[in-house]
Formats: C-alpha cells, sequence, structure tokens
C-alpha cells in the first residue's frame, strides 16, 4: 500500500499513485489540503506544507522528487519526464476501472485515449511555462511570513463549512463525517454508460449490455421453462390422481351393485342356491336335527313329495277346503255390521311348505285361483283333465308359456329358467300362463295411491264393481261366479275372495294368505265359527298403503285367434293403469 505524501491519500499500486498525483495535485490549482491555502506555487505549498502542518522532513525529499517528475528543469530529462508522464496517462484507466463500480472490465473506447493524451499534452506546456518562470521565484525565507499569516488562520471544513482549532481536528473531522465523499469515485471518463434496464448494472459498451440483457433473458426463459416442467409435472400428478381417485370409486361403485345385485339375486330365488326340492329337504333336515320332526316322518314325506314331482300334481298336504261355505254359513247368521257381502266361486286355500317359504307366494296364489277355476264349468274346455300342479310344475308350464312367445321381456329378466330355482313370480307371470291356457284375464295397475295417507280406494271400488255386476238387489249373502283375484304387492302376494259393504259404508276384503297357516285356516271350519277367526281375512282401506297394487281378474275364456292376439301384444307387456 502507498500512501500520498501530500494529502495521506491510499493507493494500491505506483501506476495509481502516479494518476492521484496527476489528477488531484497537478492538474488542478494547489491548494492546501489541510488549511486550503491557495494562490501560492508548488514549491510554496511544500513548504507551507512541511512547516505549517508538521510534517516529517522526508516529506521534502518526495516533493522534490515529485517537483522533478511534473516539472523537470534539464534539457536531458524532458524525454524522461514525458515518458512519466505517458506512463501516468497510460495508469490513468487503471486506476478509474479498478476504483470506478460503475466501470466494467471492458476498457475504455480510443476516443477516451486521444482526449487524455490531449490533455496531457496542455498539461506539459504549462508545465514548461512553469519551469521559465521558476527562475524568477523569490526565495522562500520571503514569504515565511505571509505563509504564517495563512497558516494561522482557523481551518474551515470544505464540505460543510465547519471551522475546526487545529489542522488535526480538521483532519479528524473529514474523515470521520465526510468518509463518505472522500471515497466518491473519481469520473473523469467521457464515455457514456448503459444502465441494464433488469439489475441496474452499469455498462461501458452497449453491445456489453446487450449480452447482459440476453442472459436475462436466457435465464428467465429458462426459469420459465423450468415453471412449465413443474406445471406439467403437477397437472400429470393430479390427473393420476384423480384417475386413481376414479377408478376406487368405480371400483367400490361395482362392488356395491354386485352386492346389491346379489341380495336381489338371493331375495327372488336366481343366485342357483336350488329349488323347490332342495329346500324341501334341507328345511326337513332341519326339523329332523331340532328335534321337532321324527326321522320316519322326514322319510314319508320325502317319499311323498317325491311322487308328486314325479307326476307334477301338488300333494295337498298344505290344502284347506271348505272355507268358502264356512263363510256363506257365518255371514247368513252372523256379522250383524255388515250391510252385504260377496263370495267367488269356491276357493281352496293353500299354505306355503317347507320348500316354498320365503318365495313360493306367487305359485301358492296361482293354486288357489286354479282350484277356484278347476271347479267352475264354465272353464272345463280349457282345463280339461287338468289338477292342481305342484310348484315346480307351475314354473315347468311358465317356461313353456315362454318358449310360445309370451311376455320376452319378462323371461329375459328371469334368464327364461324357473325350474331349480327360487325366482319369485308376480302378477306378469300369472296372466302369461292363465293366458297361455286359454283364460282369458286382465292385468290391472293401481300404481299409485288414489286416498288420504297412501290408501287405495279406487282398488276397493274396482274390485266391488267387480263382484257385484252380476246381480241388483240380492242377499246380504251372494255366492258370484266370479273367480277370486290375484292380488299383487311390493314382496307379497294374496288372494281376494269376496268383500263386505259395512253399515257404515265402508269397505272391506276379504282375502286368503298363503303365509296364513293350515291350522288357522280350519278354525274357520267349525260351525260356531267366531268373528276373530273372520278377523284374519279382512282387510280394510286403511291396511293397504303400499305404492303400488297389480291385480289380475279372470273374465272367461279365450278363444284360440284371442290367444294368438294377446300372445303379440304381450311382446311389449302393457297394464291397464288406474287412476
Amino acid at each position: 500500500m502507498l500512501s500520498c505524501n501530500i494529502c495521506g491519500e491510499t493507493v494500491t499500486s505506483e501506476p495509481d499513485m502516479k494518476a492521484h498525483l496527476l489528477i488531484v495535485h497537478m492538474e488542478n490549482e494547489v491548494t492546501c489540503p489541510f488549511c486550503k491555502l491557495s494562490g501560492v506555487n508548488y514549491d510554496e505549498m511544500c513548504f507551507h506544507i512541511e512547516t505549517a502542518h508538521f510534517e516529517q522532513n522526508e516529506l521534502e525529499k518526495n516533493f522534490e522528487r515529485i517537483n522533478t517528475v511534473q516539472y523537470g528543469t534539464s534539457n536531458s530529462r524532458k524525454d524522461s519526464t514525458l515518458q512519466c508522464r505517458m506512463e501516468v496517462n497510460s495508469s490513468i484507466h487503471s486506476a478509474c476501472a479498478s476504483n470506478h463500480p460503475k466501470i466494467s472490465a471492458q476498457g475504455p473506447p480510443n476516443n477516451g485515449i486521444l482526449k487524455h493524451k490531449d490533455f496531457y499534452s496542455e498539461n506539459l506546456t504549462e508545465s514548461r511555462k512553469f519551469l521559465k518562470s521558476k527562475e524568477k521565484q523569490p526565495d522562500r525565507t520571503k514569504i515565511k511570513g505571509s505563509i504564517y499569516e495563512a497558516m494561522y488562520s482557523p481551518p474551515e471544513c470544505p464540505f460543510c463549512g465547519k471551522i475546526e482549532g487545529c489542522s488535526q481536528d480538521m483532519e479528524t473531522h473529514v474523515k470521520t463525517e465526510h468518509a463518505d465523499l472522500l471515497d466518491t469515485p473519481l469520473e473523469d471518463c467521457n464515455q457514456p454508460l448503459y444502465d441494464c434496464p433488469m439489475c441496474g448494472l452499469i455498462c461501458t459498451n452497449y453491445h456489453i449490455l446487450q449480452e447482459h440483457v440476453d442472459l436475462h433473458l436466457e435465464e428467465s426463459s429458462f426459469g420459465q421453462g423450468m415453471d412449465r416442467v413443474q406445471c406439467s409435472r403437477d397437472l400429470e400428478l393430479a390427473q393420476q390422481l384423480q384417475q386413481e381417485e376414479d377408478r376406487k370409486r368405480r371400483s367400490e361403485e361395482s362392488r356395491q351393485e354386485m352386492e346389491e345385485f346379489q341380495n336381489l339375486q338371493r331375495q327372488y330365488g336366481l343366485n342357483n342356491s336350488g329349488g323347490y326340492k332342495q329346500q324341501q329337504l334341507r328345511n326337513m333336515e332341519i326339523e329332523v336335527n331340532r328335534g321337532k320332526m321324527h326321522p320316519s316322518e322326514f322319510h314319508r314325506r320325502k317319499a311323498d313329495m317325491m311322487e308328486s314331482l314325479a307326476i307334477g300334481i301338488d300333494d295337498g298336504k298344505t290344502k284347506t277346503s271348505g272355507i268358502m261355505e264356512a263363510l256363506y254359513r257365518y255371514y247368513q247368521n252372523a256379522a250383524t255390521d255388515v250391510r252385504r257381502v260377496w263370495l267367488s266361486t269356491v276357493v281352496d286355500h293353500f299354505q306355503s311348505s317347507y320348500g316354498d317359504k320365503g318365495w313360493g307366494c306367487g305359485y301358492r296364489n296361482f293354486q288357489m285361483l286354479l282350484s277356484s277355476l278347476l271347479q267352475n264349468d264354465a272353464y272345463d274346455d280349457c282345463l280339461k283333465g287338468m289338477s292342481v300342479p305342484c310348484i315346480p310344475k307351475i314354473q315347468s308350464m311358465i317356461e313353456d308359456a315362454w318358449k310360445e312367445g309370451f311376455d320376452p321381456q319378462g323371461a329375459s329378466q328371469l334368464n327364461n329358467r324357473l325350474q331349480g330355482t327360487k325366482a319369485w313370480i308376480g302378477a306378469c307371470e300369472v296372466y302369461t300362463l292363465l293366458t297361455s291356457l286359454r283364460i282369458k284375464c286382465r292385468i290391472i295397475d293401481f300404481h299409485k295411491s288414489t286416498g288420504p295417507l297412501g290408501t287405495h280406494p279406487r282398488l276397493f271400488e274396482w274390485i266391488l264393481s267387480y263382484y257385484s255386476s252380476e246381480r241388483e238387489g240380492s242377499p246380504k249373502v251372494l255366492f258370484t261366479s266370479k273367480p277370486p283375484i290375484y292380488l299383487q304387492h311390493q314382496g307379497h302376494s294374496q288372494t281376494v275372495v269376496g268383500i263386505e259393504e259395512r253399515k257404515n259404508r265402508t269397505l272391506c276384503l276379504l282375502v286368503f294368505d298363503p303365509g296364513c297357516p293350515s291350522r288357522e285356516m280350519q278354525k274357520l271350519l267349525k260351525q260356531d265359527m267366531e268373528a276373530s277367526s273372520v278377523k284374519q281375512l279382512r282387510k280394510f282401506v286403511g291396511n293397504l298403503k303400499h305404492k303400488q297394487y297389480q291385480i289380475v281378474a279372470v273374465e272367461g275364456v279365450l278363444s284360440s285367434e284371442e290367444k294368438i292376439a294377446r300372445r303379440q301384444a304381450s311382446q311389449v307387456f302393457t297394464a291397464e293403469k288406474i287412476p
């Protein structure tokens, strides 16, 4: 590190010191850096600094060297002086570049160098003039008085105007209070500067600025590209998560649908768990294991079942006959709260058994309806030689009707197969079977309630009209020639065998339920039938509150042509709707 003997400035190299001396102490007016004394020549200023500011004795030699460098007096030293000045000139740019934070590594343009050359040529001319005047320079001792007068004037701060008592205090003040101004870089370069619009960096060349900005743009483009890549990855991840969520949801929905479908198959007997025969044997074995059936009874019933299945005729073990005649007698002699009653033709009651418990109500109600038709001479032509079939035989008869072309949609829903299954049947299958036997019937759909609280008074009115259409002014109890009515609702079916008109003008249906045990039905056969026994047959308007009811009502016999027409009409099965 080198220190200026005049002002104390510290620089890092000798070229920087030469630039400092030339710019600060040679080109400008000579001014004392401590007390601002001016108007004297260089030698006088050196003497002033040496005497007034207590500089070391070695400063004289340094000033003499500077005097020689700047104002050389002999011709032999002119060339060396000029060479020295050129060295200083060449070092100016290095000093500027190292001390000016705004100037990049790019060197100054050529026109700047020319300006510096002109500048130092003028300076050399001034120096030569100074050499001539130096010969006439007065003796130093003659001007000591004037210098001392200037010396003892209190120094004033050139930056803020503050006055200190001595030069040391002023030096301390300047270095402490105005250090930022002393460190302000030189700005002697006249070349244009270019600010980077993105980061504020100062560039001395337009092309360098353009390259610098291009780097910014490339970095920005790269960042945007990385952002796009990241966004693409985020989008891909979101899509994968969504696809996984959709897959899980579809899997869960499929599982639930399969469970529901299996429950429906099990509920409607389509789960390949066996049919009437398998269930009959399994339930009888359970009864034997529980001790409720003797093994000998098991084998006897099994033999009877096998015989019934072989001939296709119901064994009659769940049948109860004579109930309609008992009801006729009851209404003749009792039931004082009943104004009138209409009864269907004779009907046998069939109870569900071990083999069809839980799913055979439709088959049992068909047996009841057919038992009435077999006892009605009007249907002998189409039912000649027929007996009440067992449940597997009924299943076979429905399959035969499907094969003839009846109700293909219903057949498809049941996989065109009933035998060996526990499949439920409803009003459509009963209608199909009766029509295939050339029995004329109607299927009517009471698809919504027609009364308060979800009741179906229109259903009662229709059944009353069905039974009372034959004769007006009839007695209290009337055996009509009308067959019973098949009545279906969700999950169960019954057989309507008559209707009461109460003295308060309300209507009450009389129904046979296959779920009612035979022992309860046999109580109706007693001579002293009690009203409580008839109660299990009665269904008032308030008892039927299912959303939908369907009935199958028999109206006569079909001709062969009518049968063909109805088979064709069943391709798109429709029912009469009320309302």
